[in-house]
């Protein structure tokens, strides 16, 4: 039996099997297969490994979502780590490529994605609490929320869970260093039923703001001077 005899709901099983490039390159062979490849019932999960695998057209976008994950596990990730003020002209033009990828993309869940139930997102350093804020408006469903090693994301998140986390499970920011005992505990006042995990995120050094920074600056050449 030639694959394109078998009826759709086997062919959707056997390409639930294929990674994305696999299943667009089985797509180009033939409409039919082209048809399952744009079957909604599909994508209700996707799994990405960097910010590029968010540009490459061989995946579907839509309602059926449920479960999202990028996950970027890099040396390089350690750039985007770095505070932007204190960047080399290297560290800065690497950046400058990818820095909106991520937000960019969950603007396009927001908009296309409302019944998204789980997002995992780690080593997005360029990641804001504007767009955590606008993806928890959006997608009134999400249970969980993960974030590890997203530099930019501060209190102003877990003021966010607090506002529109109704549905909220499960809660983890992990490694986030801009994250406060304050805001933590605010959560866990205000969404008690909410799983909070913030492993080391309370207890690493946070960015100072640049005036802080020149004032520390000024503090210490005073004490040399003495």
């Amino acid at each position: 039996m030639h694959i394109t005899q078998l009826n759709r709901e086997c062919l959707l099983h056997l390409f639930s099997f294929l990674d994305k490039n696999s299943r667009k390159s089985l797509a180009k062979t033939c409409h039919k297969l082209l048809e399952v490849f744009q079957d909604p019932l599909l994508w209700s999960l996707l799994n990405f490994h960097s910010p590029v695998e968010l540009k490459k057209d061989n995946f579907l976008l839509g309602p059926a979502l449920k479960y999202l994950s990028i996950c970027w596990y890099s040396e390089r990730v350690k750039v985007c780590n770095i505070e932007d003020r204190m960047k080399n002209n290297f560290q800065k033009d690497f950046c400058s490529r990818h820095e909106n990828t991520v937000n960019d993309f969950l603007l396009e869940v927001c908009n296309r994605c409302p019944n998204l139930l789980s997002l995992t997102l780690s080593g997005c350093g360029h990641i804001t609490d504007d767009c955590i804020l606008l993806l928890l408006k959006n997608c009134p469903n999400l249970k969980t929320l993960k974030l590890e090693n997203c530099v930019r994301i501060t209190d102003q998140t877990l003021e966010a869970v607090t506002l529109y986390g109704g549905s909220l499970q499960t809660l983890h920011v992990d490694f986030c260093r801009n994250i406060t005992q304050t805001g933590l505990e605010r959560v866990r006042e205000k969404r008690p039923s909410v799983m909070l995990r913030a492993e080391r995120s309370a207890n690493m050094i946070p960015d100072n703001k640049p005036e802080k920074n020149l004032m520390l600056e000024k503090a210490s050449r005073k004490l040399v001077q003495l």
